[in-house]
């Protein structure tokens, strides 16, 4: 199977990294998501610092109008320059800095979204063996809620991380030149906090990593009994499963009142520390006015300083957990990128094989889905252009497997798959797939009108084409009771269809696509007898078109078709025709006396 980080946006691919990450590698990974939005990035980060500058001046300013105040009515006119000055400071800060947070939300919605189509394209071309190991759930919830908190560390927390700094470091700097002594004062108190905010900080990102889990196992398990829900509600399991799903919200409960627990520290430590500056400053300060020299305009600007330093200080340590609880989601999906996956491929039109080559053929395939007992054990045979095979055999001899290895979902261990003649390896599986269309025993109806479904591997075929396939599939009737007809939604699932229904729109759909193999797995298992019948009849028909490759246990789908291969253990053990094989098969003869007797006793 071909592997692929082709399709996926630069930020996945930075994301995509196998890593372990540290704290300091975290922010380094997570500032790797924003390749291709830097130029904003740094935009933003510009202006959000100019609406800092123009904060920083104020303190100033306002300690200049505390003196100017005090002084003779003659000198007044500077008095109110410096009061127009403050009031355009402050609008300019405002208008500045609401522009640079536009700007930093759209790059936080712009990498969400690349990471989104990263993701669901990625999803979308998962190995087969991946959806049996992922629950669909879990990944769903790394599209939606993991995502989505990398949107609030990617639009607020690495810039605030940064201009936080900045700023911090410019109060202190205009601090340190008002008064050092005082300074000196506050940064005890701040380092004191920060002592007391390192402690929780390590447990944020554990607690993280526990919740965004426990909220995709919610998903998944949602997504489990609602997919089953008519056989819940038969068995009146609705309060088992709210149990279950309510364990897994207990879980995602706990871990997130561990990250609340942790941050409410950090908030108050943080003002606290703050506050019990500014009254130490206060008192430290407005001892020494006068006595050393210091002027009252100068202790209010270091005050004003001193409680500018609360909010830089706090968007530091909120991002610092924020970005911790980012890293959880991060790894989630960084895990999600690097899963294996096929590489998408442009389809060629197909290629005429060699002169009479069949449109199937396997040579000697071996293949396990584990490294224990082989599903397939050297099988070989051909499928010609026309006609209809059967596949027979007990459960577990290797019937769908045998499906699953021609529509390329798994590779051979060993052998050969050709189609028309030529290797499919060397088609590449968007040619070999082009060339088949499978109905499975559980056939796949989405939400949507009977039209959508008709035409979802056919989306450019015409009424006629369409009204063709209706007719063939005997699906008259249900475009004549659906409400819009062809228009007419069946719901969810296909839940306003019976099963029947349901098996004969996925034919419809298969002979619609035009396919060169039609791949057809129990297809007579919804249906009554009547439309047993009619599909017998569809199916000698569709066989002078293309080729028909059917796994049946009824002996009506198989007893007229143009030869049978008996499977059993994952060995092709006999072919032939239904006469041949009663007399020749003592596998196949005790499938048929099996059949016959359930037949004979309804």
């Amino acid at each position: 199977m071909t592997r692929s980080d082709e399709g996926v946006p630069r930020a996945d691919r930075a994301a995509a990294g196998p890593e372990h990450l540290t704290t300091r590698g975290s922010v380094a990974a997570l500032y790797r998501l924003t390749a291709g939005h830097r130029p904003s990035i740094v935009l933003a980060t510009v202006l959000t610092l100019v609406a800092s500058a123009l904060g920083l001046a104020q303190p100033l300013l306002a300690g200049e109008v505390v003196d100017l105040g005090g002084r003779p009515e003659g000198e007044r006119g500077a008095f109110w320059l410096m009061l127009l000055g403050l009031g355009v400071l402050f609008a300019a800060e405002a208008v500045t800095g609401a522009f640079g947070r536009f700007l930093l939300e759209r790059t936080g919605e712009g990498v969400v979204r690349e990471l989104r189509h990263g993701l669901v394209q990625r999803f979308l071309r998962l190995e087969m063996r991946e959806y049996h190991r992922h629950r669909g759930g879990d990944l769903v919830s790394r599209v939606t809620s993991d995502t989505t908190l990398l949107r609030e560390v990617v639009s607020q927390a690495l810039v605030d991380l940064a201009t936080g700094t900045l700023v911090a470091a410019g109060a202190l700097a205009l601090m340190a030149w008002l008064d050092p002594l005082l300074l000196a004062v506050v940064a005890v108190t701040v380092l004191a906090a920060a002592g007391v905010v390192a402690v929780p900080m390590r447990g944020i990102r554990a607690a993280s990593v526990r919740m965004q889990g426990s909220v995709g196992a919610v998903a998944a398990e949602l997504e489990r009994a609602l997919g089953a829900i008519p056989l819940v509600r038969v068995h009146r399991a609705e309060d088992r499963e709210a149990a279950r799903i309510g364990e897994r919200v207990d879980g995602a409960y706990g871990a997130g009142v561990r990250i609340a627990r942790l941050s409410a520290v950090m908030g108050p430590a943080v003002e606290l520390a703050v506050q019990g500056s500014l009254l130490l400053v206060l008192v430290i300060g407005g001892l020494r006015v006068g006595g050393s020299g210091q002027s009252l305009g100068d202790l209010v600007a270091f005050l004003l300083y001193a409680s500018y330093l609360v909010l830089p200080l706090s968007s530091v340590f909120h991002a610092v957990g924020l970005i911790q609880r980012g890293v959880g989601a991060h790894e989630r999906v960084r895990q999600a990128l690097c899963l294996p996956a096929e590489r998408p491929e442009p389809c060629p039109a197909p290629v005429p094989g060699p002169g009479g080559a069949p449109v199937l053929a396997l040579r000697e395939v071996h293949f396990g889905y584990t490294s224990g007992q082989p599903a397939l054990r050297g099988v070989s045979f051909t499928v010609p252009r026309r006609g209809q095979i059967a596949l027979v055999g007990p459960s577990g001899a290797g019937k769908t497997t045998l499906f699953s290895l021609i529509a390329r979902f798994y590779e051979p261990d060993a052998g050969t798959l050709l189609f028309d003649g030529r290797p499919a390896a060397g088609l590449g599986l968007a040619a070999c797939r082009a060339r088949i269309a499978l109905v499975d025993q559980s056939p796949q109806v989405f939400h949507g009108t009977l039209r959508d479904n008709l035409v979802y591997a056919a989306p450019h075929a015409t009424e006629a084409e369409i009204a063709r396939a209706v007719r063939l599939a005997r699906l008259d009737g249900v475009v004549r009771r659906l409400p819009g007809g062809l228009d007419g939604e069946v719901g969810e699932r296909g839940g306003t269809l019976s099963g029947g229904e349901r098996q004969r729109v996925a034919l419809a759909r298969a002979l619609l696509a035009g396919p060169a193999l039609l791949l057809l797995d129990e297809p007579t298992s919804h249906l009554d007898a009547v439309n047993e019948a009619a599909l017998a009849g569809v199916l000698r028909d569709v066989s002078g078109e293309c080729a028909v490759l059917v796994i049946a246990h009824r002996l009506s789908t198989v007893q007229h078709a143009d030869r049978i291969i008996v499977l059993e253990e994952g060995r092709v053990t006999a072919t032939g025709r239904h006469e041949s094989l009663l007399a020749g098969s003592p596998t196949y003869r005790a499938l048929a006396e099996g059949q016959m007797l359930r037949t004979a006793g309804r």
